[in-house]
């Protein structure tokens, strides 16, 4: 069954990315104790089988320093200590590299599964969390059940495979009694290394569970009512009356823009009354025209009066003008299908400037040819 919050609703709902970025912040993450284990151990037994042999021969070397003192040198308090500081250098510079391997498995290994989140919130007292009634339904909860079955699978996993391991190898473990010390030592390094990473890769399988079960219960945690989203999309994008309101204002801003370039256009297109569109065109710089303003009604009629305060020619062409409010869009290129019914329009624009400068006879004003939607 779907969890439900305290108002009763029921938390159907997928997580939204700022639920899960506030829970990060929170130090809310999926996290695997099983997962920094597995690679933690199998790192560690990793690093004693290629690191054993130089380990060993420092603490080697610290054993064979401390163990080989004359008498003169025991009494002597000097040579003591310089022997002490010898010895925990040695054992220090044999170490290092594996305490090195380890730290930094144990930093990044956590970053694999959610990754950094740091928080001042999860370091805060709660007071619930020492509440004996919270613990006791923290342990019967899913997650308490969850990590008794990982408890006793850890314990069956990890036990059949060190069994197998003594049984396969229990010949060699007996045989060191009979070893050279020094070939009995790097032999019996090995085979507990060994031992250490069959045992360590064996905890591979309980983290392959681990991990999706606890992506699934962070994001089950997670989860939302729909009263949750449609508020958190309330603040992330604004009330529908404000949305609207920004709406309405983007749109006259447009429209004052688009008003500023009609002085610009070359000829407006109308239907008479009902539609209007600018056109432009520069033979130098455009392939072809380009609508710099339309509009309908009232926005027709603002557009037609400022191209007559800035005597911009007016060409009445009902089914031109319907077409191309219907198929153009402001600032693009006009349809190719209506390159022919605007080259006549603008051809006698041009023509109709040139006999005005020049005094010369009115050109004949021309019909434009608008292709059938078969024809297109």
């Amino acid at each position: 069954m779907a969890e439900e919050s305290e108002n009763g609703q029921e938390k159907t709902e997928q997580p939204t990315p700022k639920k899960l970025a506030d829970a990060k912040k929170k130090g809310q993450v999926p996290r695997s104790k099983e997962l920094n284990s597995m690679t933690t151990m199998v790192f560690g037994s990793m690093g004693l089988l290629f690191m054993g042999s130089y380990m060993l021969s420092h603490i080697t070397t610290v054993m064979k320093q401390g163990f080989s003192l004359s008498r003169a040198e025991v009494f002597d308090h000097s040579t003591v200590f310089d022997k002490f500081e010898s010895a925990v250098s040695n054992a220090f510079s044999g170490i290092m590299p594996f305490l090195v391997l380890m730290v930094v498995t144990a930093i990044f290994t956590p970053l694999l599964l959610g990754g950094f989140a740091f928080s001042f919130d999860a370091l805060a007292f709660k007071g619930d969390r020492i509440n004996p009634l919270k613990g006791m339904k923290r342990i019967f909860s899913s997650n308490g059940l969850m990590e008794l079955v990982k408890a006793i699978a850890k314990f069956l996993v990890v036990s059949f495979f060190s069994v197998a391991y003594l049984w396969t190898y229990a010949d060699e473990f007996l045989s060191l009694g009979v070893q050279p010390l020094a070939v009995a030592l790097s032999h019996g390094a090995y085979l507990l290394g060994m031992c250490f990473f069959v045992v360590s890769t064996a905890l591979i399988l309980i983290s392959a569970i681990d991990v999706p079960f606890q992506l699934w219960d962070h994001s089950q945690k997670l989860k939302m009512t729909l009263q949750e989203v449609r508020d958190e999309m309330k603040d992330t994008e604004g009330k529908p009356e404000v949305k609207s309101r920004v709406r309405q204002l983007q749109q006259e801003m447009a429209q004052r823009r688009m008003m500023e370039d009609v002085p610009q256009a070359d000829v407006i297109i109308t239907n008479p009354t009902h539609y209007a569109v600018a056109l432009k065109y520069k033979h130098e710089q455009m392939a072809a025209p380009v609508v710099v303003a339309m509009g309908k009604d009232l926005i027709a009629l603002k557009i037609r009066e400022i191209a007559t305060a800035h005597e911009v020619e007016i060409f009445e062409a009902p089914p031109l003008a319907r077409a191309l409010f219907a198929h153009s869009e402001i600032g693009r290129e006009i349809p190719s299908h209506l390159f022919f019914a605007v080259a006549q329009v603008l051809a006698f624009v041009f023509q109709l400037r040139t006999a005005r400068e020049q005094g010369l006879e009115k050109p004949q004003r021309p019909d434009p040819y608008i292709p059938t939607d078969e024809e297109v």
